[in-house]
């Protein structure tokens, strides 16, 4: 059985106002991962919540290094917890 896990990742740099939370939502959903993406009132820093098979989340993760084409992503930061089962599908907020 796939390990399951849930992960925050908060992305900076050129990442509002570029589809950035579309390609998350796009990419994550295409795993099969449950959770959400929003801005932080902070400009420049994108916040991802997901969950899922341990594996889809890493690959997640190496999509939002580059993100959609008019983003420039300087870095990522990651936290890795249990998961929670709380999410039924995966949204922009």
């Amino acid at each position: 059985m796939p390990e399951l896990a849930y992960v925050t990742a908060k992305v900076h740099g050129q990442v509002q106002g570029v589809f950035y939370r579309a390609f998350t939502s796009q990419v994550a959903k295409s795993l099969g991962l449950r959770g959400y993406v929003h801005n932080l009132p902070r400009e420049g820093i994108v916040e991802v919540h997901a969950e899922g098979e341990k594996g889809k989340l890493e690959e997640l993760i190496r999509r939002l290094e580059t993100g959609p084409p008019e983003a420039l992503v300087e870095n990522i930061e990651v936290d890795w917890a249990a998961f929670t089962g709380q999410f039924s599908n995966f949204e922009v907020r």
